[in-house]
């Protein structure tokens, strides 16, 4: 028994070292870009390989918030905000109906919708990259954030199968009494599938606004003006290939526009894994 009690506790100590270790590695870049919005830019240059500062600096703070262009980065955040609140709620709400309609509905042709849905999700956005701004540039949306916060409302792919599979999980007999008590389809919806659902609901929100607020690409393909930039696209304009680049004012307005994400992650963190257990449980 007592070799047993042993030979768990050295598996258990060799376990938390490697996680330890394992974690380090992965966190390690963050906190060197963190350290470095704290150094000059040849400080930053010149001892790379050091994690922490010869000395603290704020003066990169205050530098990349003045921005660029006559753009505080306060014009960014704010631009950023609005992108990716507006598309997700847009995701989340479309989202939650097509499941519903999935999950609860008979319709005409509803396997080939759902095998659409399905391809959807397999398909890299540089598949539809080309087409799609053909699409917007005739509606002359091109320039502002309509090709941005638009196709959001039309429901996600991945939003929706998370969705199904908890709707999958809730007992028909739930909506069989609410009809006996005279409850329309969408009454049903809204006052029985929405509050079940609530941690994928959740879910979805929280991977609909960090991959908006980290979305670059169709920023730079869609906007021109830079009173419109988000801030993933701002961090760009600090990246001259021409001249010198101020890497201490980019990597301190980086580290900012990690707060937000790293606030909701900690705050929404029980929902996020309620919501992918659940659904793998039920899948």
């Amino acid at each position: 028994m007592d070799s047993y009690k042993t030979k768990r506790t050295i598996l258990t100590v060799v376990y938390h070292v490697f996680t330890f270790f394992f974690a380090i590695v992965m966190i390690y870049p963050l906190l060197w870009m963190v350290m470095s919005s704290f150094k000059e830019t040849n400080e930053i240059l010149r001892t790379a390989q050091n994690l922490f500062p010869s000395s603290f600096r704020l003066d990169n703070y205050v530098t990349g918030w003045r921005g660029f262009a006559d753009y505080d980065f306060g014009i960014f955040f704010k631009n950023s905000v609005v992108i990716a609140g507006l598309s997700t709620i847009g995701a989340v709400v479309s989202s939650a109906v097509i499941s519903y309609g999935f999950a609860r509905c008979e319709f005409k042709g509803k396997g080939i919708w759902f095998a659409c849905m399905l391809l959807s999700m397999m398909l890299p956005f540089q598949v539809i990259m080309i087409p799609q701004y053909i699409l917007f540039n005739r509606l002359g949306w091109v320039g502002s954030y309509l090709p941005l916060i638009v196709p959001q409302w039309f429901g996600q792919g991945f939003f929706i199968f998370l969705n199904l599979q908890f709707i999958k999980g809730i007992p028909r007999d739930l909506d069989e009494a609410a009809k006996i008590d005279g409850c329309s389809i969408y009454t049903i919806f809204v006052r029985i599938i929405l509050p079940l659902i609530k941690p994928s609901l959740v879910t979805s929100a929280i991977f609909s606004f960090m991959w908006r607020w980290d979305d670059f690409l169709s920023a730079l393909i869609y906007l021109s003006d830079p009173i419109k930039y988000p801030v993933s696209y701002a961090l760009k304009m600090f990246s001259d290939p021409t001249s010198g680049s101020d890497w201490g004012a980019m990597f301190a307005m980086a580290t900012l526009s990690l707060i937000p994400i790293f606030i909701i992650f900690l705050t929404m963190q029980k929902y996020l894994v309620e919501g992918i257990a659940s659904t793998g449980i039920k899948g």
